[in-house]
């Protein structure tokens, strides 16, 4: 079995993995540290969420900066404020008993002025999301002239909230970069046009495949009822869960509202996610989750971008996705780190259909339950 030490991580970041309880590396960073460590090179990876993405770019990325260096030498690009302060901390964590190399997470939704202060201190790494990081820019807060390390994590969930302008334009600029690394769970022809138009012809591949990795770890299960069925089947089924947290899925802003309401009123410790609320009240309702008051986060698919709450037991499909890449990202937020979790979905009998064409383009297979449990 390999280490991390076979891998090529220096003993400064081990140290710091073991204390996180990191000791075996994922299949994607056994596949990716070593090429990353070894050369200029860029790189696509894809994999899915959950299998130590930020670890297997990371821990190179930190080998590169040079700490007596105080100026910017990597630039993290990520889809939401949350999966850039994820980054920024695992990357603290990382380097406790290395030399101190500093890491800024910036974002919207967080007062501009207090981050351009914060940039003024030494800092190696920053991880942003586009459109702050384009503000920040223009205003002259950030100097990315000695950057050599860009990473895009998660590209596909940037472009799918719209970044693909911001993405365009900070790889543009960014003209002393000697290795660019996207990580992807999925390649739409967006994220072929970034690979064509701003990465090298001879970019390494890496695909770490979903349906052989983390779909073993989740179990897809479904439920046969009629739509005005579905909350008692939903309610039954998150008291057979007995406490054990969740998200669960619908498609509109409202429809979270509306079953969030209905769940309340049956008792379930629970409160809805979506893209109106503002950066305060989400933080406040992420706050209650990840600390264990509330039982249930009722989402809408962008809403719930970048959420990683460790150790969700379960996914639930109110209302089927739009795309079987939704079903991919959604049922991700359970099975993380190598743990077991069910994703489960209400569906009506002319639905059925629709689980049979995810078993067919994602590989996986749906087993059917006659109660939910």
């Amino acid at each position: 079995m390999e280490n991390f030490a076979q891998l090529g991580v220096s003993k400064e970041f081990i140290k710091g993995l073991n204390e996180l309880s990191i000791k075996v590396p994922t299949d994607i960073q056994k596949e990716v540290i070593p090429l990353l460590l070894s050369d200029n090179r860029d790189l696509i990876g894809q994999a899915q969420t959950g299998m130590g993405k930020t670890a297997a770019y990371g821990l190179p990325l930190l080998h590169r900066i040079d700490p007596n260096n105080k100026k910017v030498q990597g630039l993290i690009l990520c889809p939401t404020r949350e999966l850039g302060q994820q980054v920024a901390k695992q990357l603290f964590k990382f380097t406790k008993y290395s030399a101190k190399i500093f890491t800024e997470a910036v974002y919207g939704g967080e007062k501009i002025d207090r981050q351009i202060i914060n940039l003024k201190r030494p800092t190696q790494i920053v991880v942003a999301t586009p459109g702050r990081l384009i503000d920040l820019v223009k205003r002259k807060a950030v100097d990315l002239s000695e950057v050599k390390t860009v990473v895009l994590d998660e590209a596909d969930e940037m472009l799918s909230m719209g970044f693909k302008k911001e993405l365009d334009q900070i790889l543009e600029f960014l003209t002393n970069v000697e290795a660019r690394w996207l990580f992807s769970a999925t390649m739409p022809s967006g994220i072929k046009n970034i690979i064509k138009n701003h990465m090298s012809s001879q970019a390494l591949r890496v695909e770490v495949s979903g349906k052989n990795v983390v779909n073993e770890n989740i179990f897809h299960r479904y439920l046969v009822c009629e739509e005005d069925e579905k909350l008692y089947a939903l309610i039954q089924f998150i008291q057979s869960e007995q406490g054990n947290r969740g998200v669960v899925f619908c498609k509109t802003k409202a429809a979270t509202q509306k079953l969030a309401k209905q769940l309340k009123a049956k008792n379930v410790a629970c409160e809805a996610l979506h893209g109106d609320l503002l950066q305060k009240e989400r933080d406040k309702v992420m706050r209650a989750f990840k600390n264990e008051s509330l039982q249930i986060l009722v989402s809408t698919d962008v809403a719930a971008r970048g959420i990683d709450v460790p150790g969700l037991a379960f996914v639930g499909h109110f209302q089927l996705p739009e795309s079987d890449e939704y079903y991919t990202h959604r049922s991700g937020r359970t099975a993380r780190a190598g743990n077991q979790g069910v994703s489960m979905s209400f569906v009506t009998y002319q639905e059925v259909k629709v689980l049979r064409e995810y078993e067919k383009t994602l590989g996986i297979k749906f087993d059917q339950v006659k109660e939910a449990k």
